[in-house]
């Protein structure tokens, strides 16, 4: 028999080391060429690491949440061979990896069960000493995870059926079902287990950066109050005679057109602050980041040059990315390089909120739900359709008349629709 050393390869240009957030094999298992051994997480992208060859698991690199440098020890493998181990140069080729990055909401595929084990890899098991496992978190995929955490359910409580012991949704609707049953007889049980969740994955990812953002950007806030009632009606008109080729339009696309007019009179806006350096990058081309919630967490998917997109360009385009992140099908380089970033929570939105800024940005731009209110129109309240906009900026290099001027051209915009085409 002989050792395999799968080592970790590099896995983005410029990327030194990444994030282990899920382990799909155990020290012991059988595995088969192509399955795979591990994910890691880098530029909120997941990177799944092959198996390069048959063979039985020897150890593994670590625990779920710790960083890993590029070309270390990822898994080994003891393998069939000629000889006792292979040589020391052999040991150094790093393995071919997949390098689609992906986080499906349903959950990440599991690794193919082997039929039955190589007859030297049946000898070596029943020899081999005892081994540890190198992880006691369980295995289970991120939407099982998801739902457990929503649940309230620690999945160490359940016995997984799955290959390698791995939870599945049937394990989860198991134990759900027992609890809710139990419910019906005492439902006033006191409960007294406290669950640990190490934040890992793109859920630590975001953490760092909120963190950055709070520390390091002293945010202004400005709401102002939008009526929509004209831009609500041109968009269900044009959506009510939309051509079978041309995508549904929501709001966003008329914010994006607005935004890219008012930052054609006020471009520093639409900037990166390097505060170490002092120096702010104003970019001629606006690439606007859309928060996006997802089954793992908040990403922000970019379209680029928006102001170079019109209305159904910058539809389909939303609705591209948007259902990208969400499926884990968004590449790095879609979710990285915007310039100005939209956060909305649709109908959730409320009447106000203090978005955080996307750093190294300057200004983001927060919507909130649209909602019937009376308004005076000079001579009586009359219903209308009210929008709050709860904008941010960096307050060391936008001032707050600068801010204002910016949000108070959306609103003329979006109040007066027929002034966003018009040059």
């Amino acid at each position: 028999m002989a050792e395999r050393v799968v080592r970790l390869p590099d896995v983005g240009e410029g990327i030194a080391e990444a994030e282990l957030v899920e382990w799909h094999v155990k020290v012991g298992d059988v595995v088969r060429e192509d399955a795979v051994l591990g994910a890691v997480m880098t530029d909120k992208a997941t990177v799944e690491i092959p198996s390069p060859a048959d063979g039985r698991v020897t150890w593994l690199a670590g625990n779920v949440g710790d960083l890993l440098a590029i070309g270390s020890d990822f898994v080994r493998l003891e393998v069939s061979g000629a000889g006792e181990r292979a040589p020391e140069a052999a040991k150094q080729a790093l393995p071919a990896a997949s390098a689609a990055a992906k986080r499906a909401d349903h959950g990440a595929s599991a690794p193919r069960a082997p039929a039955s084990a190589p007859p030297d890899a049946q000898r070596s098991q029943r020899s081999a000493p005892p081994l540890h496992h190198a992880i006691e978190r369980p295995l289970a995929a991120p939407a099982v995870r998801l739902r457990a955490r929503e649940a309230g359910v620690d999945l160490r409580q359940i016995h997984g059926t799955g290959p390698a012991g791995r939870i599945t949704h049937d394990d989860l609707d198991a134990l759900l079902s027992r609890g809710r049953a139990g419910t019906m007889a005492a439902p006033y049980l006191a409960q007294t287990a406290v669950t640990d969740i190490k934040i890992v994955g793109l859920r630590r990812k975001i953490a760092e950066k909120m963190s950055i953002a709070s520390a390091r950007i002293p945010h202004i806030t400005y709401v102002e109050e939008i009526d929509v009632t004209a831009l609500e009606d041109l968009r269900a008109k044009v959506n009510g005679r939309k051509l079978p080729d041309k995508p549904k339009l929501t709001l966003l696309p008329f914010l994006m057109r607005a935004m890219v007019r008012a930052i054609a009179e006020l471009p520093h806006l639409n900037a990166h602050f390097d505060d170490e350096a002092g120096i702010v990058h104003q970019h001629a081309g606006v690439h606007i980041g859309i928060a996006t919630q997802t089954p793992t967490g908040l990403v922000v998917p970019v379209i680029r040059h928006a102001e170079a997109r019109d209305l159904w360009d910058c539809a389909s385009e939303v609705a591209r990315l948007a259902e990208a992140a969400r499926h884990g099908g968004a590449t790095r380089d879609e979710l990285t390089g915007s310039t100005i970033t939209i956060t909305s929570l649709g109908a959730l939105g409320g009447l106000a909120t203090t978005p955080i800024i996307n750093h190294p940005e300057v200004a983001i731009i927060g919507v909130n739900r649209i909602a019937i209110r009376p308004h005076w129109d000079g001579a009586a309240f009359v219903p209308r359709q009210m929008m709050n906009l709860s904008s941010s900026f960096d307050h060391r290099v936008i001032d707050g008349f600068d801010a204002a001027q910016f949000v108070q051209r959306i609103k003329l915009l979006l109040e007066t629709p027929a002034m966003i085409f018009i040059d």
